[in-house]
């Protein structure tokens, strides 16, 4: 019986659900999202490999997993304290209809909009004032989660790709990656920043116990 502990890398397909009204609202089944009616043609499908203790999936997710075996399917009840947080009153904003209008929106319940680097929502229209919620729209939810734990994942390379796409958003086509001896280069087709870079390579070393040197270069275009 092999269990699950902390900074061990797992392969995984997970859903998660709004336990009040069953919404499906994440997912890693492609048949599940197109049921669902959640389906983005944008989105990458497919299991996903994490590591344990690092928060690369949901804090009460993760915490939930500890401890766990390989191989076998789990539901967990995820309270709303360790998914999105509580509502907070003090995100929810009356703003004047009239700036919306300068914008040239006509604001309505359900909107979505973004204002200075926030998301928020439109939550109703009365009175030349729209009431904005800037919460996180899962915020004050309890959630479930179905879990398939496939595998434990040992192979570095794979590890390496699992972060790459995590913390840094990047998927399989946008590199390439050479390991050989603990350490590794990883073309990029973009720009990453130096600081980036220099955070990024100290925390992978962490993560992945064989690795010794981490360099990434951008590609040059041919």
């Amino acid at each position: 019986m092999i269990t699950i502990k902390e900074g061990d890398f797992i392969e995984i397909e997970y859903t998660g659900r709004i336990k009040n009204n069953n919404k499906v609202f994440d997912t890693t089944l492609e048949n599940v999202a197109k049921k669902e009616g959640i389906h983005s043609k944008g989105a990458t499908y497919g299991s996903r490999i994490i590591c344990i203790g690092n928060y690369h999936i949901l804090k009460g997710l993760d915490d939930n997993l500890k401890g766990k075996e390989i191989g076998k399917e789990y539901t967990f009840d995820i309270d709303m304290k360790d998914a999105f947080g509580k509502k907070n009153a003090k995100l929810i904003k009356t703003v004047p209809s009239s700036l919306f209008k300068k914008q040239k929106m006509n604001p309505f319940p359900g909107l979505q909009i973004n204002a200075d680097g926030m998301m928020g929502v439109v939550r109703s229209v009365a009175g030349g004032r729209v009431l904005v919620d800037f919460n996180h729209p899962l915020a004050g939810r309890e959630l479930v989660y179905y879990v398939n734990v496939i595998k434990k994942v040992d192979d570095e390379k794979e590890q390496i790709s699992s972060i790459l796409m995590v913390e840094l958003g990047l998927k399989k086509d946008m590199y390439s990656l050479e390991y050989k001896d603990g350490a590794v280069e990883i073309k990029t087709k973009i720009k990453i920043p130096d600081e980036i870079q220099k955070v990024f390579a100290d925390r992978v070393k962490k993560l992945v116990k064989g690795l010794k040197k981490l360099s990434i270069v951008e590609e040059k275009k041919k």
